[in-house]
C-alpha cells in the first residue's frame, strides 16, 4: 500500500484549533481520557448484553418468543458495548492506564471481532485515509454495495438505496465468520503491524482461538442447553447479529457516506489537496447535536467531526468540544457539516446511496 501524503497548509488553523481545545480542557481542570460516565455507560451495556443471555441459560425465560425478544435485547447491549466501550478503549482515550485500555479494548472479543485487525482498519486506514479510495475500508465494499465514487458501477447499485439497510444488519457476522480472516491474510501481504512483535503466527492463533471460545459461549452454549429446538437458537443468534450490525453501520455511515463528502483522490505526487485537519473537514458529518439521550448511548459519535479531528479524547467530552471545534472552524471559513437530526442524516445516506447507485 503506497503511502498517501497530506498537505502542510492551513497550519494556522491547525494550531489555534488545538490550542483552543488544550485550554478548554485545562481552564476546567479535566483529563481527556474518560471518567465515572464512561464506566457508567460500560456498565449499563454489559448488564443490556448479559442478563438476556443469563435469564435463558438459566431458565427464567423459557419459551421461544420471549427468548428471541432476550437476543435482540443482547444485540442492543453488543452494539452499545461495541459503541461506548471498545471504541473508546481502542483510541486509549478510555483511560489514561494503557493496560485499562488493553483490557476494555478486548471488549471486542464479545462481539465476535478480532482486536488487532480492527484498530489498524479503524484506526489507522479509516482515521488516517477517510474516504480515500483504496485506504479507506469503510467504502472499500465491493459487490452489491457502492460507497465511493471511484469505485466501477455495476446495474444492481441502482438499487442499493433499498436493499443497502438490510446488508447492513449482515456487518457483524461478517467478524464472526470469514472477515477477519481475510483481513488478517491481508494485512500479512502488505506488510502491516497489527502488534509489538509482528508475528502473524502468534495473531492467528489468537484469532482462531477467539472464534471458537465465542462460538462455544454464545452458539454452542445456548443448542445444548436452552430447551428450544437448535434452529430457534440459531435465528435467535442471527437476530442479535442483525441487531447490533444494523446499528453499528448505520451510525458510522450516516457520518461519511452523505452528499456533503468528498471522496478525494492524491495528485501524481500521491499527496491529497488538504492537510490531514481539514481533510477530516471534507469528510466527516455530524448529526443530531440537540439529542442528549441519543449522544448519550451511541457514545458520542454523533459529533463526528470532533472524533475525526481528536480521536485519542473520550466522548463524554464531545459535547463541550464541539462548539469551540465550530467556532474555530467558521472563523478560518472552512467547512463544518452536521445534519440537524439523526433521521435526517439516515435521509442524506440514502441519496448518497441513489445518487453512488446511477452516477
Amino acid at each position: 500500500m503506497e503511502t498517501i501524503k497530506y498537505k502542510k497548509d492551513n497550519q494556522e488553523f491547525v494550531k489555534e484549533l488545538r490550542q483552543s481545545v488544550r485550554t478548554y480542557f485545562e481552564s476546567k481542570e479535566i483529563e481527556k481520557h474518560g471518567n465515572s460516565e464512561i464506566l457508567i455507560k460500560t456498565l449499563l451495556m454489559v448488564l443490556l448484553y448479559f442478563i438476556p443471555y443469563a435469564l435463558m441459560l438459566t431458565g427464567v425465560v423459557s419459551s421461544i418468543v420471549p427468548m428471541l425478544i432476550c437476543w435482540v435485547f443482547m444485540g442492543l447491549g453488543m452494539s452499545g458495548l461495541g459503541l461506548v466501550t471498545m471504541h473508546d478503549a481502542n483510541h486509549s482515550s478510555f483511560s489514561k492506564h494503557r493496560w485499562i485500555n488493553y483490557f476494555f479494548g478486548n471488549s471486542l472479543y464479545l462481539l465476535g471481532g478480532f482486536p488487532a485487525n480492527w484498530k489498524y482498519q479503524h484506526n489507522t486506514l479509516h482515521h488516517g485515509y477517510t474516504n480515500v479510495e483504496g485506504h479507506d475500508e469503510d467504502i472499500a465494499h465491493s459487490g452489491v454495495l457502492r460507497f465511493s465514487p471511484h469505485k466501477p458501477l455495476k446495474k444492481v447499485h441502482k438499487y442499493q438505496y433499498i436493499y443497502a439497510w438490510f446488508l447492513y444488519g449482515l456487518m457483524t457476522f461478517s467478524w464472526v465468520t470469514v472477515n477477519d480472516f481475510k483481513r488478517l491474510i491481508k494485512y500479512k501481504k502488505i506488510g502491516a503491524v497489527l502488534n509489538n512483535t509482528g508475528n502473524y503466527k502468534t495473531l492467528f492463533f489468537k484469532l482462531l482461538a477467539s472464534k471458537i471460545i465465542y462460538y462455544s459461549v454464545f452458539l454452542v452454549l445456548p443448542i445444548v442447553l436452552l430447551p428450544v429446538a437448535w434452529y430457534w437458537v440459531l435465528l435467535g443468534f442471527f437476530l442479535m447479529h442483525f441487531t447490533s450490525g444494523f446499528i453499528l453501520s448505520i451510525i458510522f455511515q450516516t457520518a461519511h457516506v452523505v452528499p456533503t463528502s468528498n471522496y478525494p483522490l492524491p495528485d501524481n505526487n500521491n499527496e491529497l489537496n488538504n492537510n490531514w485537519v481539514v481533510h477530516q473537514l471534507h469528510t466527516t458529518c455530524d448529526f443530531a447535536p440537540k439529542s442528549r439521550i441519543f449522544s448519550w448511548l451511541i457514545g458520542g459519535l454523533n459529533y463526528q467531526v470532533v472524533h475525526h479531528l481528536f480521536p485519542y479524547i473520550s466522548h463524554i467530552h464531545y459535547k463541550g468540544m464541539a462548539v469551540i471545534v465550530q467556532e474555530t472552524i467558521k472563523k478560518y471559513n472552512l467547512p463544518y457539516h452536521v445534519n440537524r437530526t439523526f433521521v435526517e442524516a439516515l435521509y442524506q445516506h440514502m441519496l448518497m446511496l441513489k445518487s453512488l447507485g446511477i452516477a
